[in-house]
């Protein structure tokens, strides 16, 4: 299966530090995120590929700047995305 859709997008985390958030919609409807905090997006779009179950094989991470987000993905957890404000803020395309 591939992804229908993806969106990169660049936001500002409340410490100031930018990062890459990706989301990925797959052909039957499942989303997935990805993020990359060294703005590689690449890297944002497997992760999300991968969540959105397109991607077999889990991406590598090396963390960057030790964020939730990161010890989530490295502890196979799910990710805390609402723990930034920005990334609620983000108008995803498409919208349906």
């Amino acid at each position: 299966m591939k992804g229908a859709y993806v969106h990169v997008h660049s936001m500002r985390l409340a410490t100031g530090e930018e990062v890459l958030v990706a989301r990925v919609l797959a052909q039957d409807g499942r989303v997935g995120y990805g993020f990359s905090f060294r703005l590689e997006s690449t890297e944002a779009r497997h992760m999300a590929e991968w969540h959105a179950g397109v991607r077999k094989e889990r991406p590598g991470y090396q963390p960057v700047l030790e964020h939730p987000w990161e010890k989530a993905f490295l502890e196979k957890k799910e990710i805390p995305w609402k723990s930034e404000p920005a990334f609620a803020a983000i108008r995803w395309l498409p919208t349906a």
